[in-house]
């Protein structure tokens, strides 16, 4: 996945710049942070297996 949390930072930098939102240097830690979390999430989401007739989950309504 990452080599180490400082490879994020091209990413961040390409982010901010594409979302038009200035990318503070005292903010980069936290952002790294939240974006290393959020991978990790993500990659345990692509590794679950699912059988290939799995139906979506029915709305819920409250």
């Amino acid at each position: 996945m990452l080599g180490s949390p400082e490879d994020l930072d091209p990413f961040i930098e390409a982010a901010c710049a594409a979302l038009g939102l200035p990318a503070d240097p005292a903010f980069k830690p936290a952002i790294r942070a939240n974006l290393i979390v959020a991978l990790r999430f993500g990659a345990d989401v692509a590794a679950f297996a699912l059988p290939d007739d799995a139906e979506p989950a029915p709305i819920f309504r409250a």
